[in-house]
């Protein structure tokens, strides 16, 4: 159904292979567009983006008490567990 297809890069000008695996892994997922940069350019632009810093909200463990930063914005009617807290909850939930 797929064949390869060879593109070009609009980064770097260098042709790259749409390999039929890639094409139908971009099928199955609904994209539209065929991929505009070669691997490397990709690889290249998703590293060089900065990203900007997660806002930490100060926060209390609901388990032990010990102040904690949390990404989120803690609510009165949930519980925060510092990440130790956290990590040994998630490791019983999960026997």
């Amino acid at each position: 159904m797929f064949t390869d297809k060879v593109l070009v890069c609009k980064e770097c000008g260098k042709e790259f292979v749409f390999t039929a695996g890639e094409q139908e892994f971009y099928a199955e997922k609904g994209f539209q567009n065929e991929p505009q940069r070669c691997r490397e350019c990709r690889a290249a632009r998703k590293n060089a983006a900065p990203r900007p810093e997660k806002e930490m909200f100060d926060a209390v463990c609901a388990e032990c008490g010990k102040p904690c930063k949390v990404p989120f914005r803690p609510r009165e009617d949930r519980p925060v567990y510092c990440s130790e807290c956290f990590a040994r909850r998630k490791e019983a939930e999960q026997r």
